[in-house]
């Protein structure tokens, strides 16, 4: 073989499997969020997740990228394991969109996508626009590609040596090895069936044999989702045996079929192919979709055969535990697409463990006990551990490939982060006074328990109002979340006159009246971290930071 034939497929993997590469995170930095929430949203029965794994793989192309988003979205606890099955097989079917796009040969029309793609990527002013001009470029490169694999291939042809040695692949567990193999290396399985597909195409591989080789690229991409898996809780484990079972299970299922009834397969598939490329094409999409009619009926069968296969349950991570992290981290799998979502988890979490501290060291304000007001200082440490941690992981994720609304997004949580740790702050405070309070026995009267206890049932639903808003996004909490702002501001400005009104009559000391004004001013500020919390998604207005 020639090194000019030699260099020629290289150039073409090397520009085909880049142009992949671009399209594919061209278009998870477009829709990626979107396509996030669609898949949050709409699984909820696994006909349903089948439905949109068919949809999301589709247009990202790429049953791997599916795959470890839905493993991700199970190690965070967003998505069982039931509705990931759903997901998983009907990615399986969205994965061979791709072999169909290309076994319509667009390389003529190539240069001219090529082009269109990159004038757009030098006038456009607007970031969308330019990732969707990438989505374009990437394509054109991809078929670039597929024009000078196919010339290279069209000469190997008059190579003797490559026509006997691909021609003497007749064993039906070689080329299912082979497929294997190719796709493991390249971690596509919509490759390597391109691959096969031209090389049909010239006539260097028989029909028979493409049907072996295309199960074992079904089998060979697994191996993306499994090694992603290693570093998660056992469910996302799960999640990744649940895509291999699936492809190997129905790989033994077709095998067999093949090996008693090989040649009416191959007639029945080529009588609705027009030529050998469009046969790989088929038979792909074909394998697929009957490999899911058989075994979706026993998906919960195959949930709980990947329970048996990875038994046990993970330590669990108390809310209050130190210095823990539970939904990121180096022990957490990590996945640009779902990387946001993670950090909101953890950010819920750091949240409902300042307010509880809070709540707690209110409690200890009237109770004086001891173990409680020690228990506020230890959970304000893992507050403070957490807020670096998020922050770091933050940094982290903003030199990775995130999708443009998630990159968006991003400057907020670093703000909600500071906010909530200021909320812990607070409640450090209150515990600083009930220890005072204990040491000198300057208490509180009951009215002035009770009107703290008032601000506090306030301070608690405007937090809660105000996670609400900035995990869902919803305008109603926004609305809430601004009147109750105004009633605790409003509720303050009262306590603190009745609180003049009291020492002007000599009701309260002047130390128990210093510390009452300053738990009633914290708590105020509490509702104003609460209120940055609940809009720091929102664009700000023309003129402001």
């Amino acid at each position: 073989m020639s090194i000019g034939i030699v260099l020629s497929m290289a150039g073409g993997l090397g520009l085909f499997l880049f142009g992949m590469e671009l399209m594919s995170d061209s278009i998870e930095k477009v829709a990626g969020a979107r396509l996030r929430r669609i898949l949050e949203i709409f699984t909820t029965n696994r006909f349903m997740g089948m439905l949109v794994g068919i949809v999301f793989t589709g247009i990202v192309q790429s049953s791997s990228a599916c795959t470890v988003m839905v493993v991700s979205f199970v190690n965070s606890g967003l998505m069982n394991l039931y509705q990931a099955a759903g997901v998983i097989f009907g990615a399986n079917i969205g994965t061979t969109v791709t072999s169909q796009l290309i076994s319509f040969n667009l390389s003529e029309i190539a240069p001219v996508i090529l082009l269109c793609g990159v004038v757009v990527m030098m006038f456009s002013k607007k970031e969308n626009v330019k990732k969707i001009a990438e989505v374009i470029v990437g394509f054109g490169i991809l078929f670039v590609g597929l024009k000078t694999m196919s010339s290279a291939m069209e000469g190997m042809k008059n190579v003797p040596e490559v026509v006997n040695l691909l021609g003497s692949l007749k064993n039906p567990f070689l080329g299912t090895l082979v497929g294997f193999i190719l796709t493991a290396i390249i971690q596509s399985s919509s490759v390597t069936v391109s691959i096969v597909l031209l090389l049909a195409n010239q006539g260097l591989l028989e029909l028979p044999i493409t049907l072996y080789i295309i199960m074992g690229c079904n089998i060979g991409s697994c191996t993306t989702a499994l090694l992603a898996a290693m570093s998660g809780k056992k469910d996302a484990k799960r999640a990744a045996l649940i895509h291999f079972l699936f492809n190997v299970i129905g790989t033994a299922i077709i095998y067999v079929i093949l090996l008693v009834a090989g040649d009416l397969v191959v007639k029945g598939i080529g009588y609705i192919s027009s030529d050998n490329g469009r046969f790989v094409a088929n038979a792909h999409t074909i394998i697929k979709v009957f490999q899911v009619i058989i075994l979706f009926p026993f998906a919960k069968w195959i949930v709980k055969l990947a329970t048996l296969c990875v038994p046990g349950e993970d330590k669990k991570v108390s809310d209050s535990e130190n210095y823990q992290l539970k939904y990121i981290g180096e022990k957490v799998l990590f996945n640009p697409a779902t990387a946001v979502v993670d950090a909101i988890r953890e950010l819920e979490r750091m949240a409902s463990l300042a307010t509880e501290n809070l709540n707690r060291a209110m409690k200890a304000l009237i109770t004086l006990d001891e173990d409680e007001i020690d228990e506020v200082y230890r959970v304000e440490k893992n507050i403070n551990f957490l807020n670096h941690a998020i922050t770091d992981y933050l940094v982290k994720i903003n030199q990775t490939t995130l999708p443009i609304e998630d990159l968006k997004s991003l400057g907020a949580l670093f703000h909600v982060v500071n906010d909530i740790e200021r909320i812990g702050d607070h409640a450090e405070n209150v515990a600083d006074v009930a220890r005072h309070s204990k040491e000198t026995g300057v208490g509180f009267s009951k009215y002035a328990q009770r009107e703290l206890g008032e601000m506090m049932e306030m301070i608690n639903q405007i937090i809660q109002y105000a996670m609400e808003a900035f995990v869902q996004g919803d305008e109603t909490h926004l609305r809430e979340v601004l009147a109750l702002e105004d009633k605790v501001d409003a509720k303050e400005k009262e306590l603190q006159q009745m609180h003049v009104d009291r020492l002007t009559r000599g009701e309260c000391t002047a130390e128990a009246g210093m510390m009452f004004s300053d738990i009633i001013s914290g708590l105020e500020r509490v509702a104003d971290h609460a209120t940055n919390i609940a809009f720091s998604g929102e664009e700000p207005e023309d003129g402001e930071d």
